[in-house]
């Protein structure tokens, strides 16, 4: 489970590196600025969510959020 913005930072880059796109490529794709992915994998506890969401469906990655003694 990821708690932290620089652990999301940490899976967003290793999804990336996985897939063998470059900062760019998964910036086009998803429909954001580069500055933003590196921001994100930066763990800027700070982002547009919208955006966000936007880079994780690129990965395939999901946001989610759980409740007390989930």
């Amino acid at each position: 489970m990821i708690v932290r913005a620089s652990e999301m930072g940490l899976a967003v880059r290793a999804r990336r590196l996985e897939l063998g796109l470059k900062q760019q490529e998964l910036a086009e794709m998803a429909g954001c600025s580069t500055r933003f992915v590196h921001t994100v994998e930066a763990g800027k506890p700070s982002v547009r969510l919208d955006k966000l969401l936007d880079v994780l469906g690129v990965l395939g990655l999901r946001l989610s959020i759980e409740g007390p003694g989930a």
